[in-house]
């Protein structure tokens, strides 16, 4: 868990708070409710654990375990038990496991209650297209994420909605997840080689 303590116009990240603040050296809590720990959410989910979703995992290892920020991401489709559909030079993969760290955006509302019950039927029917077949995988042009952006239009066609753009879909739902992420690694990075990490805060 990390936490994070606002103290003498200073934000300080820690995962257990001290006594005593590090940049001033006043007792931390004589500061009251505004100075109290607060938790920060972790933004990484167990993937198996969220039907229906768009799952973002490293291609090799964890986010919190030697990721490095610009190492390959592999992406995938989950159906309402967790099963991650998943395409690569091999074709595609039908995951119970390895995606248990995850950025993960959920793809159907509670209130969708058609699609919620057809929705395992579409991923399985989609993943089984000729489009999917090895010899069709191109790192770059027809990858993973070519193929979960696809699925994702095939059912907003299937409601008559457009389809959306790589870096539509990218923009609006995968960066605002990812920005989260970076800070929240960028946090766990910083408290590996030291017990507070100290922000200042404006004047």
């Amino acid at each position: 868990a990390l936490l994070r303590v606002r103290h003498c116009r200073a934000l300080l990240y820690c995962r257990r708070a001290p006594a005593q603040c590090p940049a001033c050296g006043g007792t931390l809590g004589a500061g009251g409710l505004l100075s109290a720990p607060v938790r920060l959410n972790c933004p990484f989910r167990h993937g198996h654990g969220q039907p229906r979703a768009f799952l973002v995992r490293p291609t090799g290892g964890s986010f919190l375990r030697g990721y490095d920020g610009s190492s390959d991401l592999h992406v995938g489709i989950t159906d309402s038990r967790g099963v991650v559909y998943n395409y690569d030079q091999e074709g595609v993969h039908r995951a119970h496991s390895e995606w248990e760290q995850c950025i993960c955006i959920p793809l159907v509302q509670p209130h969708m209650v058609e699609l919620l019950q057809q929705w395992d039927n579409l991923l399985e029917e989609f993943s089984e297209g000729e489009a999917w077949l090895p010899h069709r995988y191109d790192e770059q042009e027809h990858n993973c994420y070519t193929f979960a952006l696809a699925f994702i239009n095939h059912v907003l066609s299937r409601q008559g909605k457009q389809p959306l753009s790589k870096g539509e879909f990218t923009e609006r739902f995968v960066i605002p997840q990812s920005r989260r992420a970076s800070r929240y690694l960028t946090l766990h990075r910083e408290l590996a080689h030291r017990d507070c990490y100290i922000v200042p805060l404006p004047e």
